[in-house]
């Protein structure tokens, strides 16, 4: 028990740690993911202000700040808080499965050049997220807390990290399973997929106008997710439409995709959405009663 114990304090004190250094620029530059976020949702949010898509909408539109804040939680207050049960799950796993990273490996990733490991890595993770995207919409107990992303009225780049911290608990099994098949591997420049993947999810929650041309059939765009927070769809999407994290062709392979049109002034949020709470305190314990 006190491994255990050990454990959880040993790596929520080095979370902690990693995360005060990344604020003091303490770490490699391309590793700091603290101020990495920021550079990013300022270069998207002055893209939004220049470019506007629609454009009687609020440079601060409504919930900027609660987003803002959502973001900053997501991302290292509630990792910080976590990573503790995370690990002891993993020593727990190991103890008494004898399974680790490596136990479900299907490829040997180290004989792949950089370029492609980065790829498999991204694509793999990437599909993770679709499938569990799609969970999230089709079971009811999950979508009561997918609601708290769904209820954005605005889109604006900081409604990326708007969601509730179960996701972060429903999407981690799945990503570890992704990565388990690689080997337990991750790349060392891992860093790489994890800023695309901010830039990518950040610009499709922007107020601003792109598709990508061809390739919209391969990255997903503000265009097409804005359609995934439509408030009407038709009645045979009940469930939802373009599931897409940061590629869009899982949802041309699997047929789920839906872009009617493109004038961007569509109604956002979802049938009784008026009933989420305003505030980020009551939208922490929403989702875990049948009526919400």
């Amino acid at each position: 028990m006190m491994k255990y114990l050990e454990a959880f304090i040993n790596t929520i004190v080095g979370t902690l740690d990693w995360t005060w250094r990344s604020i003091t620029f303490d770490v490699v530059w391309y590793n700091n993911y603290f101020w990495g976020l920021i550079l990013i949702s300022l270069i998207v949010w002055i893209l939004e202000i220049v470019f506007p898509w629609r454009k009687n909408q609020s440079v601060f539109r409504k919930d900027f700040w609660l987003d803002i804040f959502y973001m900053f939680f997501n991302f290292f207050i509630f990792a910080i808080v976590i990573s503790g049960f995370y690990k002891v799950l993993e020593l727990f796993f190991l103890d008494i499965f004898g399974m680790d990273a490596k136990s479900l490996a299907l490829i040997d990733m180290k004989k792949f050049p950089m370029w492609s490991q980065l790829l498999i890595f991204f694509i793999i993770l990437d599909f993770v997220q679709w499938f569990t995207h799609v969970l999230l919409h089709r079971f009811n107990a999950l979508w009561r807390f997918h609601k708290v992303h769904h209820s954005v009225k605005e889109m604006g780049f900081a409604a990326h990290l708007r969601y509730h911290w179960m996701e972060n608990i429903l999407y981690k099994p799945l990503k570890v399973l992704g990565v388990m098949l690689l080997g337990g591997f991750e790349p060392e420049q891992a860093y790489v997929v994890h800023f695309a993947a901010i830039t990518i999810g950040h610009l499709n929650h922007a107020n601003i106008k792109l598709s990508y041309g061809p390739l919209k059939y391969v990255f997903n765009n503000p265009v097409m997710h804005l359609y995934h927070h439509a408030y009407a769809l038709p009645k045979d999407r009940f469930y939802g439409v373009n599931f897409g994290i940061s590629l869009s062709l899982w949802d041309y392979i699997f047929k789920t995709n839906y872009i009617p049109e493109d004038n961007g002034t569509i109604e956002l949020g979802y049938e009784g959405d008026s009933k989420m709470p305003n505030s980020f305190f009551k939208q922490l314990f929403y989702g875990f009663k049948k009526e919400d």
